[in-house]
């Protein structure tokens, strides 16, 4: 079977590492893919933010299926645009992929379906904001409702903070686009955990949890980024708390999606605050998470081209997903400035085979007269995998010691709450 991975990120690689594993995948080509990835499959370069350009590929490639990695051709219609020409494809439709590409969508649906979530307020207008926020206590969080590439998210410690966050998303000035939307939303406290299920438009099955690190600095301070680092374990959620999870949101968002018209197909990704209140949903994600699927396609037993099969045919209440016991990690390695203004084409040394079983996956390489260089904020994911999360971790920072790259960044603590319990 011939495979088409658009994307050229962590996530994709760490993908498209594991669909070479399956028995059933004779080629793969990634569009536009990295550094890391061509020894894996085929690259072509694809501007992934155009549809004619990806419809294009699909028709000269003419893949058995597709599988869109990023959340950008998700948001634009890309599954949609192929299956009206007859290809097989994972991910969700235009309309199902609102759950992330609006979070003013995402909020009014889950108060729709009675999923738990924290209180908010839609805002279309300065004025709307200035009006709502003395409902909310400090902190507050303003989020952009449109994809912000994980950056839209800004937890403001005053009321007048809040407003000139949000009057920097509405012009634009924030995020380098016009947000037409913004969200307000009360603070919670407590632990996050995301929580990936697979959806074939009835059916919710459960796949991993992992934890994030988004601040790009050790004690979790800093900017909020696309993710320095990522843990899954099997004690992130109890069996008992899992089973709540897909019951009390998981499945709410399959059969309320159905019952609205748009079937919802493809990785959900639950972004969860373990609250005092119990569990809210702060996010959802319409697609595998970055760098959390670099940590969990090293844990994953089941053949990942499997699941993508029992999304598109509707018979994931047939498939067994299952996990190596014990723990992965992933540490990323970033560009000096990050998540700020970086330089990119800077060397990169140390990434030779060692046999120490640690993985890393191409976050933002490119080939440069031969030699492998950084081509963007996240470089590398350096990912191991172990029955005990201490050592994987060991694994993966002693391996961090060999790897270079002007300006290089990380973060030192990755699972660090987990490691303190």
């Amino acid at each position: 079977m011939k495979v088409l991975v658009i994307g050229g990120g962590g996530r994709e690689h760490a993908l498209v590492w594991a669909l070479r594993k399956s028995p059933s995948v004779t080629e793969i080509v990634a569009a536009p893919g990295n550094g890391g990835m061509a020894g894996l499959a085929h690259c072509i370069p694809v501007d992934g933010n155009s549809m004619p350009a990806m419809a294009n590929l699909v028709a000269i490639e003419k893949p058995d299926l597709t599988v869109i990695g990023p959340e950008v051709p998700l948001a634009l219609g890309l599954v949609d645009e192929l299956q009206s020409l007859g290809y097989r494809v994972f991910g969700p439709t235009k309309a199902a992929a609102q759950l992330e590409s609006s979070k003013a969508f995402a909020k009014e649906f889950m108060q729709r379906h009675s999923i738990p979530t924290a209180e908010y307020a839609l805002c279309t207008s300065f004025e709307d904001v200035k009006r709502e926020l003395p409902r909310f206590s400090v902190p507050v969080v303003v989020k952009a409702s449109g994809l912000a590439a994980g950056k839209g998210v800004v937890i403001c410690n005053t009321h007048l903070e809040a407003e000139e966050t949000a009057g920097q998303m509405f012009s634009g000035a924030l995020l380098g686009a016009v947000e037409t939307e913004v969200v307000l939303e009360e603070f919670l406290t407590g632990e996050e955990v995301s929580f990936f299920a697979l959806c074939d438009g009835k059916i919710a099955a459960p796949i991993a949890a992992a934890q994030d690190h988004k601040r790009v600095g050790e004690g979790d301070t800093g900017p909020n980024t696309g993710g320095m680092g990522a843990y899954s374990t099997d004690g992130l959620l109890t069996p008992a708390m899992q089973q709540w999870v897909m019951r009390n949101i998981a499945q709410k968002v399959v059969d309320g999606m159905a019952s609205e018209g748009t079937p919802f197909k493809g990785i959900l990704f639950i972004g969860l605050m373990m609250s005092p209140r119990g569990p809210m949903v702060l996010e959802f994600n319409t697609r595998w998470g970055d760098p959390e699927t670099e940590a969990i396609m090293l844990r994953l037993e089941t053949d990942l081209l499997d699941l993508f099969n029992a999304s598109i045919d509707g018979t994931a209440n047939e498939l067994t997903i299952k996990l190596k016991p014990g723990a992965s990690a992933t540490v990323i390695a970033a560009s000096g400035g990050y998540p700020g203004k970086y330089a990119s084409g800077k060397p990169i040394t140390g990434l030779e085979e060692s046999g120490d079983g640690v993985v890393i996956f191409h976050a933002g390489t490119a080939i440069k007269d031969g030699q492998t260089v950084t081509a963007g904020g996240r470089v590398l994911a350096v990912t191991a995998e172990s029955s005990d999360l201490r050592e994987a971790l060991e694994r993966i920072y002693e391996r961090m010691k060999t790897i270079s790259f002007e300006g290089m960044q990380y973060r030192r603590d990755i699972g660090h709450r987990a490691l303190r319990g």
